[in-house]
């Protein structure tokens, strides 16, 4: 067995299991493909893990370190007065364990009696004590990032529309509108000198948390079956498995 590789888990992290939780990042699995969700997390068996980006965590940990100086302090980011944003870094008893991806921001989902969870980057509160969810990106493009226009981004989208559902399921008020901080690798400078310069953008989203609900459940009754669904037709993780096993008969 692959020492990077191992398929399968074991059952208490599994549905059923008690150390299973429906994280943001299965529900998404969901919305891809329901059949990769299902061997994953139904019947035990993950897909290949891609590489982990270091560098973009190195970039989320400055970052909270940064807003963090800020919000000890009761002040604005350089960032939140440059695009007139009416809003401070919030300083809240449970942010670190919100931030932590192993515990994140968790309830009960009570119609279907599954943990949800999902964790955040940074809580922002504006003037009128609306908590405002706020998720770091980065990436290095040649292109200027202003807005979210790239197939990719509708997954950023829908992180921070279950982030909004998940605090308010919590009793907070929240904000429909929520920013990235979108931090671009220029490859523009003469020299490297051990250090990568960034351009920081702030891109609004107002998001819309009406489809979380519907999604929570359909992906309870999915784990409820017995049946294998069908996958996604655009998954290539299925069409890899398809082909190889057309190879092999």
């Amino acid at each position: 067995m692959s020492k990077y590789y191992n398929p399968k888990r074991g059952s208490d992290w599994n549905y059923g299991g008690r150390n299973w939780k429906l994280s943001r990042s299965k529900l998404e699995l969901f919305l891809e493909c329901p059949k990769c969700f299902y061997l994953d997390n139904k019947l035990g068996t993950k897909r290949p893990p891609g590489y982990p980006f270091n560098l973009n965590t190195a970039v989320d940990t400055l970052l909270k370190k940064e807003f963090d100086i800020l919000r000890a302090k009761g002040e604005k980011h350089p960032l939140q007065k440059e695009y007139g944003v009416d809003a401070v870094p919030v300083p809240h008893e449970d942010l670190d364990e919100w931030r932590d991806n192993f515990k994140g921001v968790a309830i009960t989902h009570e119609k279907t009696g599954m943990i949800v969870t999902g964790a955040i980057d940074d809580l922002w509160i504006d003037s009128n004590d609306n908590y405002i969810v706020v998720d770091y990106k980065s990436t290095s493009t040649d292109e200027q990032i202003t807005e979210l226009t790239k197939d990719h981004h509708e997954s950023y989208k829908r992180q921070m529309e279950i982030y909004q559902w998940l605090l308010r399921q919590k009793g907070y008020k929240v904000s429909d509108k929520g920013y990235f901080v979108y931090c671009n690798g220029r490859t523009d400078v003469e020299a490297f000198d051990g250090k990568i310069e960034f351009d920081v953008t702030l891109i609004e989203y107002v998001g819309d948390d009406s489809w979380v609900e519907n999604t929570i459940i359909a992906a309870h009754k999915c784990l409820e079956s017995d049946d294998i669904p069908k996958s996604d037709e655009d998954c290539d993780y299925c069409a890899y498995r398809k082909t190889v096993e057309k190879l092999e008969k």
